[in-house]
């Protein structure tokens, strides 16, 4: 049964833990040169400490500790977190190869495999309930690395990465506190007070960052909290749901896998291409498209919220209709890329038409 009183000092907690921690860790990443140097692909122009995601991860333990939560693969959730945030760490010092950090992520990833925590079923509109069997390490393995990486793509702006997180975890919230998913809403409810509390420094203009501590901290749980909460709930959305919820990570991160196929680029090799810069590149002021993304994934994560509970009809109208939206937002920002923009070519050709009629 949930206690509104241990949850509302669990996020105090949390929230004040992180925002006090990050001064001394903001001195800590000075003192041993833990800094996000400007280059080309970069917004900012002075050096900037990172390491920041050191204190949403301190917040959010000190959070848990309060409210002890009693789950049978949390021993090993949290050594997974501890794998990624040590290899946050020396990425954020070193600049490891991309290998090395993978390698950190499928390490974090087998361990909750190996504990038991994989996704053993999904549920497709039209298709129906999908046991994945043979296939559930592989896809459990994805679903961890992919959101790790995703969170750690969109963290190109000051305060984004931190905003976008907290709306996903908001949203999770709401469903899992209707579900009665009690573990999922202790993890939500630490996770949204350590983003706010870091929120506070990294918001325009940023005085620290979270670096890939943070973001692949934050991508990691995610990941984790949807095992146990989205995925294990089987309604007709099992799938979409928490697909809808991170809408604004993963399609950037999907975009930018297609753009680079396209442009025979590396998949790996960072660009300045992501929505967030190109929102920049036509005009959007840095707060403004941070704003105007967080907007975006407040409107998918409500839809999430009435997918949980919609009828499988109305659900699939809407589900289309956000997909050509977000195709037509892709084309508009020009995430495809050499100016590809199927859609609006096509509206323009079907306008031409009309006038001539």
């Amino acid at each position: 049964m949930l206690n509104i009183n241990n949850l509302i000092i669990a996020f105090l907690l949390s929230l004040i833990s992180t925002l006090l921690l990050v001064y001394p860790i903001k001195k800590l990443a000075m003192k041993f040169k833990v800094m996000d140097i400007p280059d080309y692909r970069k917004i900012h122009i002075t050096p900037t400490p990172r390491l920041g995601g050191l204190a949403i991860f301190l917040g959010t333990c000190i959070g848990l500790v309060y409210l002890q939560p009693t789950h049978e693969h949390f021993p090993e959730i949290i050594i997974g977190a501890l794998i990624i945030v040590a290899t946050g760490i020396l990425d954020d010092k070193f600049q490891i190869r991309p290998i090395i950090k993978l390698s950190g992520q499928l390490l974090a990833a087998g361990v909750l495999v190996y504990s038991g925590l994989i996704i053993e079923r999904i549920t497709l509109p039209f298709i129906g309930l999908i046991e994945l069997q043979n296939f559930s390490i592989i896809i459990t393995v994805l679903w961890v690395v992919g959101i790790a990486n995703a969170i750690n793509l969109i963290d190109g702006l000051d305060g984004l990465a931190s905003g976008v997180s907290t709306i996903a975890l908001t949203s999770i919230l709401i469903m899992a506190v209707a579900d009665h998913s009690l573990i999922v809403v202790y993890f939500c409810i630490v996770l949204i007070g350590s983003n706010l509390g870091f929120l506070f420094h990294n918001f325009h203009p940023a005085k620290i960052y979270m670096g890939d501590t943070g973001s692949m901290f934050l991508g990691y749980s995610i990941a984790v909290i949807s095992m146990l909460g989205l995925f294990k709930n089987v309604t007709l959305f099992s799938f979409v749901i928490p697909v809808i919820v991170l809408a604004v990570p993963i399609f950037d991160t999907l975009f930018s896998i297609l753009r680079r196929m396209v442009n025979k680029e590396g998949i790996m090799m960072p660009d300045k291409k992501h929505i967030h810069y190109q929102l920049l590149a036509v005009g959007f002021s840095h707060k403004n498209t941070v704003l105007f993304l967080y907007a975006f994934s407040a409107v998918f994560g409500a839809l999430a919220i009435l997918f949980s509970n919609a009828s499988l009809g109305l659900s699939l109208i809407i589900t289309l209709i956000l997909l050509f939206l977000l195709q037509l937002f892709a084309e508009l920002v020009g995430v495809i890329g050499k100016g590809r923009k199927p859609l609006l070519d096509l509206s323009k050709k079907m306008l031409k038409r009309l006038k001539l009629m």
